[in-house]
């Protein structure tokens, strides 16, 4: 076997953790399309028409690759619907579409074997090709698991004898939800689980001779999904291997909620040189996945063009950062820090500061006839006003940023604190008793202004980048400041202006407005941190962002990452042929009446393959079971089978109402 080698060292799960680079892996083909290697990082996405539907998902597929999918996946639930690729294949080519097809396979190696002579690709699940699923817990001997193993290369070796023959390509897809009895038994519902699941087959594909294959590690979980991919590198990497790498946060969701989600988990790994293609898994029309993937792609295009033409300023290095190492930050004066849930900024210095309603923007309704605010889940803990005065009275529990120098005129200074540049504060006379905010940035931990800093425990850390890799340079300030030995807490700013939206790719939600890209760029360049727990709160700058979009975009970071939880999560499936109702439509009926449960995750799935392991993290589950029938779940425990579809929300509310989790909305 000849290995396309890497940087990277043992050990570790990207090149640099300080400078971009992308992890160099094998080049596959997939057709006459190149992946791995020195390509582009290709755009993917999956039908969601009935693969028996010729006619309907030839031209969902166009529609698909003309919004810019260069890979088109489609479901073969059985042998009928792999033999009807390639009448699908037959109309495209005929339209003069040659898009590589993948075939979608989770529970008929028949069917994989029939399709892998067709299309392209296969997409293997390992959870569910050879293996099973009833939820029960074995203790295996060695030698029974070695039997095991031994079956599945039995049950798995003649697709691979094809894709061989054929030419086809195969992704060895491992879902979070659809671990094994097996697996589990030994490994556990755990990224390490997931990884070994994967390299079985991988091992078997190279016994057999076959490298034209990729592999995805997906969960619903962000966290997870980013911990398994970086294990399975280190893994490869161990075993002298460098596949290309699927990547995918299965069951996002839609809307906004959508679009974070899947750019906290693909932009983190993205953003450490991880990843060849990419699929963002929406409950929308497929259509709508790919402009979000070439957003999240084309950054890295444009960062590389960037590096090329600026010399790279070298980050500062004071320590090595580890890879799981959380910062422990002490707690100041309740404010922030230690146990408490990060804190969300937003700058309101440009609003209308007569009008108390400008402040529902960021959380607080203001009732005029009893002059006062009421608060939400989704309230923001401080404002930053620069050195404009409101002239209306301001919630008590809202505290108001200042800049020190107007801060310090101020007479009533409660619930009001100060920011300072290093060297205001180190210059500074008065101070904050309570909380002080100084700018800092990972290159000022080098300058003679920090030398001098005179810390005390009322000091939080707002830190800066303008390094065109913000991310690594953020990620090494805590590093470095644990080698330092400080632990005052930080909270990240990261700032936008409208030129860093600018590129072929629309808007997503509206092209009057960067919001779209806002959601992408602050997820990946935040959430990277928040899911290796750095970092005490955020502040995302964006002047041509709406203030009530920014506050939204916060929460929903600290919702992703799983830093904070103020709303109801949606666990639902992209939709494929196997679905069996519409559930776009289902998504938002559930969504009106159980959005206000905070803190609740459930579970909408299609069908049994994306349910009830895949909604392995729901704490309740719709799954489609048939026709008009619908299974609801209490975690991975059926609680009613075959519910109609006209009663099953009210069935799904009641239940949660027996198990006392349920509250009326306010």
């Amino acid at each position: 076997m000849e290995t396309q080698h890497s940087l990277i060292l043992p050990g570790s799960y990207c090149n640099s953790k300080l400078t971009y680079s992308r992890f160099k892996t094998r080049e596959i083909q997939i057709g006459h399309l190149a992946m791995g290697g020195n390509n582009p990082i290709r755009i993917q996405s999956m039908t969601t028409i009935d693969t028996m539907d010729t006619l309907g998902s030839v031209e969902q597929t166009i529609r698909m690759v003309d919004a810019g999918c260069e890979i088109v996946r489609i479901t073969a639930p059985s042998i009928k619907e792999a033999e009807n690729l390639g009448n699908i294949k037959r109309e495209l080519c005929a339209r003069g579409y040659d898009v590589p097809l993948v075939a979608d396979i989770h529970f008929t190696p028949n069917a994989a074997e029939v399709a892998a002579r067709i299309v392209e690709k296969v997409r293997v699940n390992p959870g569910n090709y050879a293996d099973k699923k009833k939820f029960d817990q074995i203790d295996y001997t060695d030698a029974a698991y070695q039997a095991e193993l031994d079956r599945i290369y039995k049950k798995f070796a003649p697709l691979v004898g094809i894709c061989k023959e054929y030419g086809t390509a195969m992704r060895i897809g491992t879902n979070h939800g659809s671990l094994s009895d097996r697996i589990m038994s030994r490994y556990g519902d755990t990224p390490e689980g997931m990884v070994e699941s994967a390299m079985e087959f991988i091992r078997i594909c190279e016994d057999l001779n076959f490298y034209n294959l990729c592999v995805s590690m997906k969960s619903s979980n962000p966290q997870v999904m980013v911990q398994a991919y970086r294990l399975l590198v280190e893994r490869m990497v161990a075993e002298n291997m460098n596949y290309p790498l699927h990547l995918g946060v299965t069951e996002a969701g839609d809307g906004e909620d959508g679009r974070i989600k899947s750019a906290v988990g693909i932009g983190t790994l993205l953003e450490d040189g991880l990843g060849d293609t990419v699929r963002v898994s929406l409950t929308e029309e497929p259509e709508k996945e790919a402009p979000v993937a070439i957003a999240l792609v084309n950054r890295y295009s444009k960062r590389k063009a960037a590096l090329e033409n600026i010399p790279q300023r070298e980050i500062l290095t004071l320590a090595e950062v580890s890879k799981t190492q959380p910062y422990h930050s002490k707690e100041v004066n309740t404010f922030v820090g230690g146990s408490l849930v990060p804190r969300v900024i937003i700058d309101i210095s440009a609003k209308n500061l007569k009008d108390p309603f400008i402040l529902s923007e960021v959380g607080y309704k203001y009732d005029a006839i009893n002059d006062k605010y009421h608060m939400g889940d989704q309230s923001v803990d401080f404002v930053y006003l620069a050195d404009e005065l409101p002239s209306f009275t301001m919630p008590g529990n809202l505290k108001q940023l200042y800049n020190y120098n107007t801060w310090l005129g101020l007479t009533n200074k409660a619930n009001i604190h100060p920011v300072y540049s290093l060297e205001e504060f180190n210059q500074a006379l008065t101070k904050d008793p309570v909380l002080n905010l100084v700018r800092i940035s990972n290159d000022d931990l080098a300058s003679e202004e920090f030398n001098n800093l005179q810390l005390d425990h009322t000091v939080v850390f707002l830190l800066e980048t303008t390094h065109i890799h913000g991310m690594a340079d953020q990620r090494q300030f805590f590093a470095n400041i644990q080698e330092i030995g400080l632990n005052n807490p930080v909270i990240i700013r990261r700032s936008y202006a409208p030129e860093d939206f600018a590129g072929p790719v629309g808007d997503i939600m509206n092209p009057e407005e960067p919001i779209s890209k806002i959601q992408l760029y602050a997820a990946t360049d935040l959430g990277a941190l928040l899911i290796d727990g750095l970092g005490s709160g955020i502040w995302i700058d964006s002047p041509a962002t709406p203030t009530d979009k920014l506050a939204s975009v916060s929460f929903g970071i600290l919702q992703a990452t799983r830093s904070r939880i103020s709303k109801t999560e949606y666990i639902s499936c992209p939709s494929c042929g196997r679905t069996l109702f519409d559930l776009q439509e289902t998504t938002q009926m559930i969504r009106s009446r159980t959005n206000h449960l905070k803190g609740l995750k459930i579970g909408i799935m299609g069908c049994i393959v994306n349910g009830p392991g895949e909604m392995a993290d729901a704490d309740y589950g719709y799954v489609g079971a048939g026709p008009d029938k619908i299974t609801l779940y209490r975690g991975q425990e059926v609680v009613k089978r075959n519910v109609s579809s006209a009663h099953a929300l009210d069935e799904l509310i009641n239940i949660i109402k027996s198990d006392g989790l349920w509250v009326e909305e306010s």
